[in-house]
């Protein structure tokens, strides 16, 4: 298996088709359909899942950039939500209906430049520094110099923005930090094959439902309920087309002007312009954004990123589709306890959609047991044999000591500390001094 299949970290594929029952609840109930029954692709308006939308305007040297913004919640820190490559803010869409039913905070998913309904003088520069600035302006612009309490959450690409971000300061109420599938390694491997993916990919659709039906049954999105908000924000309609009619008046119009010249590049040239207002009458939606001309910015997202996550002074978690996407650097910081990581099984890369419940109650574990927010409804944290920042693949559960089962001394905070052995097949035995839940 390629490293491309196993991380695909820019917002596109998984690695596998989609599974059936696989992902959230949300997805298990829609995907397990009996046969004659026909599953629904239409698509869902964002207000079935934010309370508000705007259009956030931050003024620079070059004149005023709109950000669109979507929002629920109305108390507690602020969940900064940044999506992958190619996606949008639209993306978060089911997760924010989890979260906020969870514990109380404030969602805000940021449409980034060149994506979704952002509309910005230079839509093409999609630098990691640039696009952290953006980030950076608009929370100064939605909340001047005193921004609530801020959690930045980023998926694939998002995710390294997120880091970013954080690493140069951009936020000054930065209370927390979550990277979703995202890694360096795996990242770095995958650029050299991402060119030949999104070749793959189709250029066209010929309805919103026709790109949700792909969506879902190509694996992009395993999660058909997140699919149908989702991929709103990732195509639009081509250029130039307006409706059926209007189109096949074009084409006609070219066809006559080819009659009356068919001598020459001319005539070649006007029959190209056939064929593509062809293509355009029959799929009138395409990619919002055209991620191969992004590729000169693909490295200085992802290059050094893991020694900046580590760097960051702040709590941090890690949610991954697979613990064989962990490089060398996370390894041992995790081992060293400098974040905290959970692997959600049985999802593609896109997690927060395939899987927005499981997602969302890893959020809000990691909020609540860093007292950023106060659960509701009844919320119970995720329980598990491994004290924060020790949930590592290669150590079997009954080795990490419970306050139960644990022989060392009680801490000033409660816990208890034991020191143990962990045998890493990468770093090799260490000791280790934890604390228990």
């Amino acid at each position: 298996m390629s490293a491309l299949e196993k991380s695909m970290h820019l917002g596109r594929l998984p690695s596998r088709p989609p599974l059936p029952g696989s992902g959230g609840s949300q997805s298990g109930a829609k995907m397990r359909m009996g046969p004659g029954r026909k599953r629904d692709f239409s698509p869902v308006p964002w207000s079935q899942y934010f309370e508000s939308m705007e259009d956030v305007e931050v003024e620079n040297e070059t004149g005023k950039d709109t950000f669109r913004v979507y929002k629920s919640g109305s108390e507690g820190p602020v969940l900064l939500l940044l999506h992958g490559g190619g996606h949008s803010a639209l993306s978060w869409a089911v997760f924010t209906a989890a979260i906020i039913s969870r514990v109380q905070c404030r969602i805000v998913a940021l449409d980034l430049r060149g994506h979704g309904e952002t509309k910005v003088r230079n839509s093409e520069d999609l630098s990691a520094e640039t696009m952290a600035k953006d980030v950076g302006n608009v929370v100064e612009a939605m909340y001047g110099d005193l921004p609530p309490p801020i959690m930045l959450i980023g998926h694939s690409m998002g995710g390294a923005i997120a880091v970013h971000t954080a690493s140069s300061n951009l936020v000054p109420s930065l209370l927390g930090l979550c990277m979703i599938d995202v890694v360096e390694g795996t990242a770095m491997d995958a650029l050299n094959s991402m060119q030949n993916f999104l070749r793959g990919r189709p250029k066209t659709f010929k309805s919103l439902e026709n790109a949700i039906e792909w969506s879902v049954k190509s694996g992009q999105i395993r999660n058909l309920e997140s699919a149908r908000v989702s991929m709103v924000g990732q195509v639009k309609q081509c250029e130039g087309i307006t409706s059926p009619e209007g189109s096949k008046s074009i084409v006609e119009g070219i066809i006559e002007e080819e009659e009356e010249d068919e001598e020459g590049s001319e005539s070649v040239n006007k029959r190209k312009k056939e064929d593509d207002m062809e293509t355009k009458k029959d799929h009138p939606y395409t990619w919002r954004i055209e991620l191969a001309k992004t590729e000169k910015y693909w490295d200085g997202w992802f290059r050094g990123l893991s020694n900046l996550f580590l760097s960051c002074p702040i709590p941090k978690l890690l949610l991954l589709a697979g613990v064989d996407r962990l490089d060398k650097d996370l390894t041992i910081g995790q081992m060293q306890g400098k974040f905290q990581m959970q692997v959600l099984p049985q999802c593609g890369h896109a997690v927060h959609e395939d899987a927005p419940d499981k997602v969302a109650e890893a959020v809000a574990t990691f909020l609540i047991r860093h007292r950023f927010a106060e659960p509701i409804g009844g919320f119970q944290c995720l329980k598990t044999d491994a004290p924060k920042g020790t949930q590592l693949s290669e150590i079997p559960s009954r080795v990490l000591p419970t306050k139960e089962n644990c022989t060392g001394d009680e801490t000033t905070s409660g816990h208890h500390a034991q020191t143990i052995t962990i045998v890493s097949p990468i770093c090799g035995p260490f000791l280790r001094t934890i604390h228990c839940s």
